[in-house]
């Protein structure tokens, strides 16, 4: 697989009404970076992830993932190989337990019972829920959910998770223990959230977007610490960086 896993080439995408959520969105994530994707609400965050496995089709320019570039004939070695996490967990979760809702990927791949059944529970051990895997995923609270969307996508060895907002409904316990479990992961994370925190924890590198554009893209650290560029983007710094509201006194 190249070097530059994930490259987006001045990617424009326009809805049916000719509305643009993307205007020439360009940026390379190498293998093994952890990439937070922030931005205000309309500033084409979602919109760029459905992009990356091709869920949605660009209006122009390019998406490549690894050595493929993505277009209808390759489309299903790119699902291979990123596995997206969508904000609502109910729609990525429709059968009627855990297990076949894990099980569903690797076997639309063609993999063999006995590889589906050692997929499905070396994911759910992974996220910690194999001692949910003959429940019906409507009676998980959203943390399990959150836990069972990710199994289903890893249950396919994907080399890149592609997560949308995943921190979102969940409380503050389920908050650490989803940010402890995506710690532990090897693969590359492409990561969109209003979660600036949790950026800090996970991500090394944050892209901003602002109408449908890249505004900015470098270290983490660096961006959040430019308070100019988070106020034409609409954007507050992390909590932990706010300081004190009483005494002014950063943390």
């Amino acid at each position: 697989m190249s070097h530059h896993i994930v490259e987006v080439k001045d990617l424009k995408f326009h809805y049916p009404d000719q509305t643009p959520a993307l205007r020439g969105v360009s940026f390379q994530i190498r293998h093994g970076e952890s990439v937070a994707i922030v931005g205000a609400n309309g500033a084409g965050k979602s919109t760029l992830l459905l992009h990356l496995n091709g869920y949605l089709t660009p209006t122009d320019g390019q998406v490549r993932i690894g050595d493929y570039q993505l277009t209808p004939e390759t489309v299903r070695e790119v699902r291979r190989t990123v596995g997206m996490v969508f904000q609502d967990p109910d729609d990525q979760l429709f059968m009627s337990t855990v297990f076949d809702d894990v099980a569903f990927g690797p076997l639309n791949l063609g993999f063999t019972p006995e590889d589906v059944t050692a997929r499905v529970e070396k994911a759910l051990a992974t996220v910690g829920v194999s001692h949910l895997k003959n429940r019906p995923p409507h009676r998980l609270s959203t943390g399990q959910k959150r836990r069972v969307a990710i199994a289903s996508v890893l249950s396919m060895s994907p080399d890149i998770l592609v997560m949308d907002e995943p921190s979102a409904g969940l409380d503050p316990r389920a908050r650490t223990q989803l940010i402890e479990l995506l710690k532990s992961f090897e693969h590359t994370k492409i990561i969109a959230t209003h979660d600036l925190d949790m950026v800090v924890d996970l991500c090394e590198r944050t892209i901003v977007m602002h109408d449908g554009l890249v505004s900015a893209d470098g270290p983490t650290m660096e961006i959040f610490s430019d308070d100019k560029l988070l106020a034409a983007s609409c954007l507050e710094k992390p909590l932990r960086m706010q300081g004190c509201p009483i005494c002014r006194c950063k943390g």
